[in-house]
């Protein structure tokens, strides 16, 4: 028989303490990079730093004032805005002012042009009860507002009274037609207007005219006590509307 041969096996520990040993040298070494990596940049950044906080206080700064600056200037515009209202609104009054002064002059002149006429040098010529003007002004009622002025210088001191009556002649559906003082006033009990004066006298009044009539002329009649008088005029019409 031949000789046995005897397997033998050696039993080797496990060593797992080396490869522990690698993970925390790796992790280490990990570590100290970035460790590295930061100290790197913090000295990069450290001198900056100082100029950085800086120019956030400066810049904190000039937003706080830049912000002050739009308040008042906000603040500014709308006391203009405010102040450019008041005096648009004084401008407008002033020029409604003026327009009313000037009419005021307007009528001054022509009240100052009749007493020339009444009692001016072309006074001189006397002249007994009359007319000296009979107009017409539209009113927004549809009806008429007349204006007569009467004069007299032939007896100077005395006083003309009496009553004033009118008719006004003209057209109405292609034929002349003459409206009376009673339908002027749209009554048959209409009085006559009462005139008393020394130089002259305004007599206002309104009227309608009917309807699709066209006015030509006006025949006023004045009766008082010293004297009677009938007078022809042509129509007159103001280009104003009156308020009534």
């Amino acid at each position: 028989m031949g000789k046995t041969e005897t397997t033998r096996y050696v039993i080797v520990p496990h060593r797992r303490g080396r490869r522990t040993m690698l993970l925390s040298a790796l992790v280490a070494g990990w570590l100290g990079s970035l460790l590295l990596v930061w100290a790197a940049t913090s000295l990069h950044a450290a001198p900056q730093l100082p100029g950085l906080k800086s120019a956030a206080a400066t810049a904190q700064t000039e937003l706080a004032a830049a912000r002050a600056s739009l308040q008042q200037l906000s603040q500014r515009a709308a006391t203009l805005e405010r102040s450019d209202q008041i005096s648009r609104v004084a401008n407008r009054e002033l020029q409604d002012e003026l327009s009313q002064r000037e009419e005021e002059i307007s009528g001054l002149r022509a009240n100052l042009a009749f007493y020339e006429r009444v009692a001016g040098p072309a006074a001189k010529q006397r002249k007994g009860l009359n007319v000296h003007s009979l107009e017409f002004k539209p009113e927004r009622a549809g009806t008429w507002r007349y204006q007569a002025v009467l004069t007299q210088n032939l007896a100077q001191g005395a006083i003309s009274s009496g009553k004033l009556r009118f008719a006004i002649e003209g057209v109405r559906d292609g034929k002349l037609a003459t409206v009376g003082w009673t339908d002027l006033h749209q009554s048959s009990s209409a009085p006559p207007q009462d005139y008393a004066f020394r130089y002259f006298q305004q007599l206002e009044g309104s009227v309608m005219l009917p309807p699709g009539f066209t006015p030509q002329r006006v025949r006023v009649a004045l009766r008082g006590g010293s004297a009677n008088v009938d007078q022809a005029l042509a129509w007159t019409q103001s280009s104003q509307i009156g308020d009534t």
